[in-house]
């Protein structure tokens, strides 16, 4: 073969029924993000009360409803070692012996955004199969659910698993047939949802293994872990793929799983530190401030983000030694921020701040922030 010219014969594509591009592709296979759990911006190694339809880890949300404190959730919990290739897992532990009402809703999930499944057809007559594979380690050998779900909550997939054995790694996998029916999003709002149950009620529960008309978040019959005080839960390599049978679990490189997670929350806190920690020399977001007369003191900032987000975000700020609400310090005090603009790929503020300063001198001011774009 000459160079500069293209031989046809060792062109390796991927292909569905003959098609090339039908969304088979080896590469991010995975429509999972972070499913080995090895990003944690959020709350780092520590342990923490998830709080209802917030993020505890990247991109993995609780529901919770109608109490809060029923579990905890930490990267690494219980400090056992993962299966052969993963380095780190989700613990979840019951923190009571919880009795649910029938509407209850206790569970994990992740919001799948649509631009990343909207390859897969689904609510049309091209729908794809799937199959959901993971780890899971119990401290309970019982039968546990969880759903897929679209987010209109009215198209859902209840789903069972058992652990054979208490405390022991095993892989589970669910094929689960394209839903033909339906509305799934397709743009950055959310394509599906992917549920493990904690603690739903009964109304929430639904056959396993069929496709119904309702929002169900479990399967009927399934074990609520937060009934038992105490019991463990422990999940690693999420995947969720094209086909109708499991493949290995997709590794993506480190910065490309953060930059992934980035897309929807990205902080100025050096990776490990989480928002509100007191830290002057780490990550801080710094700029001049230029005192026009004694008493005032005017600056402002822009600030573009390692990655654009999927929608413009939420932005809180914090001072350096982790006071919330607050923009920066100075040798003259702490300043309140004025917001100008934020948009996908940044932000921009202004503030003016009455203060002893000397006439035409300049100050450095400095703070952190976070930007929320979640599902």
């Amino acid at each position: 073969m000459a160079y500069g010219t293209v031989n046809a014969d060792v062109i390796q594509t991927s292909t569905s029924g003959g098609i090339l591009g039908a969304g088979d592709a080896s590469a991010m296979k995975n429509r999972i993000i972070n499913g080995n759990f090895v990003i944690s911006q959020y709350n780092g190694s520590s342990s923490v009360n998830p709080t209802d339809n917030t993020c505890f880890i990247d991109r993995w949300k609780a529901t919770i409803y109608p109490t809060a404190s029923k579990f905890t959730v930490q990267q690494n919990a219980g400090s056992v070692t993962p299966p052969v290739g993963f380095t780190n897992y989700l613990g979840i532990t019951s923190s009571s012996a919880y009795t649910s009402g029938s509407t209850d809703q206790y569970f994990l999930n992740q919001r799948i955004e649509g631009f990343n499944f909207a390859d897969l057809g689904w609510g049309t007559a091209n729908a794809k199969t799937v199959t959901l594979s993971f780890w899971v380690y119990s401290s309970l050998a019982t039968t546990f659910g969880g759903s897929i779900i679209n987010s209109a909550g009215n198209r859902a997939y209840p789903f069972s698993y058992t652990t054979t054995a208490t405390n022991t790694w095993q892989q589970v996998s669910i094929t689960i047939a394209g839903e033909t029916t339906g509305t799934w999003g397709t743009t950055n709002n959310i394509g599906a949802l992917v549920v493990f149950n904690l603690g739903s009620g009964s109304a929430t529960a639904g056959t396993a293994g069929a496709w119904v008309s309702a929002e169900r978040y479990t399967a009927t019959g399934s074990t609520n872990l937060i009934a038992t005080n105490g019991a463990t839960l422990y999940l690693t390599g999420v995947q969720l793929e094209v086909g109708s049978s499991a493949t290995g679990f997709e590794y993506r490189q480190y910065t490309t799983e953060l930059c992934l997670c980035q897309r929807y929350f990205e902080q100025s806190y050096t990776y490990g530190k989480t928002a509100g920690s007191s830290t002057d020399t780490e990550a801080v977001v710094g700029n001049a401030a230029y005192a026009t007369s004694t008493t005032v003191l005017d600056y402002g900032t822009t600030t573009f983000f390692k990655v654009q987000k999927r929608a413009t975000p939420s932005i809180a700020f914090y001072q350096s030694n982790g006071t919330a609400n607050i923009w920066g310090y100075s040798p003259l005090g702490n300043y309140t921020t004025v917001g100008q603009w934020i948009n996908t790929n940044g932000f921009g503020f202004y503030t003016t701040v009455a203060s002893g300063a000397t006439t035409n001198r300049t100050y450095m001011v400095y703070g952190h922030f976070t930007a929320s774009a979640e599902l």
